[in-house]
């Protein structure tokens, strides 16, 4: 009996690895790449905002200024 159950179990943990195997190579549909593009578009966005912001725009002048003065 142990046999059987054994074997029942091994064949049900073999079907859902291929189940696993065919959705993992599927793909991404195309609902998926709209929230993708969606979620960067906005990250760029907020990276936009950020970086011509005043205080880290003057921050990074002074950065380069820094650098372009450095003694070599």
């Amino acid at each position: 009996m142990f046999a059987v159950v054994r074997g029942q179990v091994l064949a049900l943990v073999c079907r859902t690895r291929a189940v696993l195997v065919e959705r993992r190579d599927a793909g991404m549909v195309t609902s998926e790449y709209a929230v993708g593009i969606i979620a960067a578009v906005a990250f760029a966005a907020v990276l936009y905002k950020v970086v011509t912001s005043g205080q880290v725009s003057s921050e990074l002048q002074a950065i380069v200024k820094k650098a372009l003065d450095a003694k070599m």
